[in-house]
């Protein structure tokens, strides 16, 4: 089978997020498909761009034949990010005939971080006489009108609206992130049965393979907290709004007549305000580490005797998530205090942990007691219910298999 798999924002093993198109695509090459993946050369979320020559740049990575879009930089969200997406689609609707002739597809997959891209993915679709997949990375408009609070009358916002609906209607299935999302589907012109549910993936045997020792900083800095007898609670990820760290300098304040300890690891926008804000409070459970390689979070992690992660309260949330960072928790087998109020809940599916409401600090408190208060092999135990449920549901294996069946079906 010729799979075209178009991701404005794809990314590989060599340049970063986003992961899951290669690893999907890496699963299916070696089952002896034929992939090509289409993205943008430039991407706000990649650690590194590819390397551009001319307008379309190909590349090979692990047998996946990429090709590179060239588009505009950005930086945030203004409209120079808006013209990145408008000069990756016009490209691609201009050279429809040229990618039908050159991949000959059997199936499309507009995997889609915003809508715009199923009327290339269409014109394709159409013909190169192939299925066309709409996949579904997070609900647009709905996103930025929810979470960035835009007006459904934003002239972005109803090209998106137009884009979503459209979506919805071409496509021949439709593949969600998110598991509570067809009745907004349906709202928006998707026939029930076109649905299906896939999350997101962690490429087990890579993960197993990240064996990178953490820096001497940060050794030092967890050694002496354990020598001291503390219990860690552990976050490895972006300092950014959406993260509702500074819950927890609040839920540490609580904490203070306890041996228990907040470790950050990363970087992001709210970082230096999340230290200042720390700092004015007298705050000293809780350590801010510099932002480590990837292949050393599964030893960060190994140190901890407990995660964290925290959502907003959004309605955007209703129709479910599916984070990355969250498998990686899993992975590690450690027991997870989960801040969320949405469509699902992880770690009460998989009996990993504690959650409770988002943006309380005295929930974070009293989880963290709670856990402190449990014997190690109640912790433990805790942790492997979670690396067991990680591998049976979201190995990308396992994934690729589900989709190619939705594929040929």
């Amino acid at each position: 089978m010729n799979i075209l798999l178009i991701n404005h924002y794809a990314g590989s093993n060599i340049h970063g997020m986003e992961y899951r198109p290669y690893h999907m695509a890496k699963e299916w090459v070696k089952q002896g498909h034929q992939v090509t993946i289409i993205g943008a050369s430039h991407s706000h979320i990649r650690t590194n761009q590819p390397t551009i020559r001319g307008k379309w740049t190909e590349e090979l990575i692990d047998g996946i034949s990429y090709i590179w879009i060239k588009t505009p930089e950005y930086e945030g969200n203004g409209v120079k990010r808006f013209l990145n997406m408008l000069s990756f689609v016009k490209e691609l609707q201009f050279n429809t005939k040229k990618l039908v002739e050159g991949v000959s597809p059997d199936v499309v997959i507009a995997s889609s971080t915003y809508p715009l891209d199923i009327y290339p993915a269409s014109a394709i679709a159409k013909k190169a006489n192939a299925k066309l997949i709409f996949e579904v990375h997070d609900l647009w408009p709905l996103s930025p009108m929810l979470l960035g609070n835009m007006s459904p009358y934003h002239p972005f916002i109803m090209i998106m609206q137009k884009g979503e609906n459209d979506a919805y209607r071409k496509a021949d299935k439709v593949v969600s992130f998110l598991p509570k999302a067809k009745q907004h589907m349906i709202d928006h012109g998707m026939a029930p049965g076109k649905f299906h549910y896939l999350p997101n993936g962690i490429d087990v045997e890579q993960w197993n393979e990240a064996t990178e020792i953490i820096p001497k900083e940060h050794q030092e800095v967890i050694n002496q907290l354990k020598k001291d007898g503390q219990f860690l609670i552990g976050y490895a990820g972006t300092h950014g709004i959406a993260n509702a760290l500074e819950y927890v300098i609040e839920a540490c304040q609580l904490l203070k007549e306890e041996n228990a300890a907040f470790v950050f690891v990363g970087k992001g926008p709210e970082k230096e305000h999340l230290m200042k804000q720390a700092e004015q409070k007298g705050v000293n459970n809780l350590y801010f580490l510099p932002v480590i390689n990837k292949k050393a979070i599964p030893d960060f992690l190994s140190r901890m005797d407990a995660l964290y992660i925290g959502w907003r309260k959004s309605p955007l949330y209703q129709y479910g998530v599916s984070p990355n960072k969250l498998l990686d928790y899993l992975m590690s087998a450690k027991p997870i205090i989960h801040g969320i109020e949405a469509g699902n809940d992880i770690v009460k599916e998989a009996s990993c942990g504690i959650s409770i409401p988002p943006e309380n600090p005295e929930e974070i408190a009293t989880a963290v007691k709670e856990l402190m208060k449990k014997t190690e092999k109640e912790r433990m135990q805790m942790g492997l219910n979670g690396k067991n449920f990680v591998m049976a549901t979201h190995d990308y294996k396992v994934l690729a298999e589900k989709f190619l069946l939705i594929m040929s079906d």
